[in-house]
């Protein structure tokens, strides 16, 4: 009987397995139409404005794509904590690493500092409120985010030191990569809600079928479009 169940369970995971698609695309920000040009004269062709920083929307990433809402069922987060390093890069100065982590609800998150110097990890965020103090390596710092939503993350002592826990209803989410690609793996067949995020823009979100086997490509542009007047 024992041998008979395992038999069975192996075969309804196989077929589960089988009944899954992957979800595969390309992310990209736009910035409105003229934007550039206006940049180039007026008050920005002037001394005090010439040489601030503007956005090169090619080279945003930092993107998130995330299929919406719980699905139901029982989720099981990692047992492995994620992390996100606290380190020194040239130029920069201490930062987090990676700036933008998504993750799903009930995952542990640690803090490693790798910088030879003290740093503080806290979050005033809905989400989760923490402080973990001054700290350096060999300690590190950890939470467990119970609470869907986005956690905004600082070190109290260095204002550039920043990230982005997004934490997820459901494990079919990807980060894309420098080139804006992403895939989610294994997605039971079904309709439902795709979501590109970043945090800089709005989000978009577009019905998706997946089918039992295969792939579906999805791409995203986020941006500012421009309202008409009324």
């Amino acid at each position: 009987m024992k041998l008979f169940l395992e038999t069975l369970l192996v075969a309804v995971a196989t077929l589960a397995s089988l009944q899954a698609g992957t979800i595969t695309g390309v992310v990209r920000a736009e910035g409105k139409a003229g934007a550039e040009v206006d940049a180039l004269c007026g008050k920005y062709d002037s001394r005090q404005f010439k040489f601030v920083e503007r956005i090169n929307y090619a080279e945003v990433h930092d993107f998130v794509v995330f299929i919406e809402g719980s699905l139901g069922g029982k989720l099981t987060p990692p047992e492995k904590p994620a992390q996100v390093m606290t380190d020194r890069v040239t130029q920069k100065g201490a930062t987090f690493v990676p700036h933008v982590l998504p993750v799903v609800v009930g995952t542990t998150v640690e803090w490693p500092n790798h910088d030879e110097i003290l740093h503080n990890v806290f979050s005033m965020s809905d989400t989760t409120n923490f402080d973990l103090g001054l700290y350096k390596s060999p300690q590190v710092g950890k939470v467990t985010f119970n609470k869907p939503g986005r956690a905004d993350i600082f070190c109290s002592i260095h204002n550039r030191m920043s990230c982005i826990v997004l934490v997820l209803e459901n494990p079919f989410f990807a980060a894309t990569n420098e080139k804006g690609r992403y895939t989610i793996a294994n997605v039971p067949v079904g309709t439902y809600k795709l979501k590109a995020w970043h945090e800089r823009m709005p989000a978009q979100s577009i019905e998706i079928k997946v089918p039992e086997t295969g792939e579906i490509k999805v791409d995203f542009t986020l941006g500012f479009k421009t309202v008409a007047k009324q």
